[in-house]
């Protein structure tokens, strides 16, 4: 699986780009046929507050599962979109055994 990852009004540092690749390249555990990730990172204002925003987007055969995870740091929402990923992908692979 290829990992882009798409940095808005800043650069990412080497240590969380290689954060989300070993967060992603985990999910192929549960689907082994991911294409590839799409990954955006934004910093979002929000009052005295600047949220991390992870969006993730994970082209299958047939479909592209989507999640957006808004956090205190990129690390928990890459976390927290990864659990969501991997539910989607369990998901979607239960229907696609389910038509068959």
């Amino acid at each position: 699986m290829k990992v882009h990852t798409q940095s808005v009004h800043f650069s990412a540092d080497s240590k969380l780009l290689q954060f989300i690749e070993e967060k992603l390249t985990k999910l192929e555990q549960f689907f082994d046929r991911i294409l590839d990730a799409n990954v955006t990172l934004k910093l979002e204002n929000s009052g005295q507050i600047r949220d991390k925003v992870v969006e993730i987007k994970l082209a299958i055969p047939g479909s592209v599962l989507y999640v957006k995870e808004t956090n205190k740091t990129f690390e928990a929402s890459v976390d927290s979109a990864a659990t969501a990923l991997k539910r989607q992908l369990i998901k979607y692979k239960e229907r696609m055994r389910s038509r068959n």
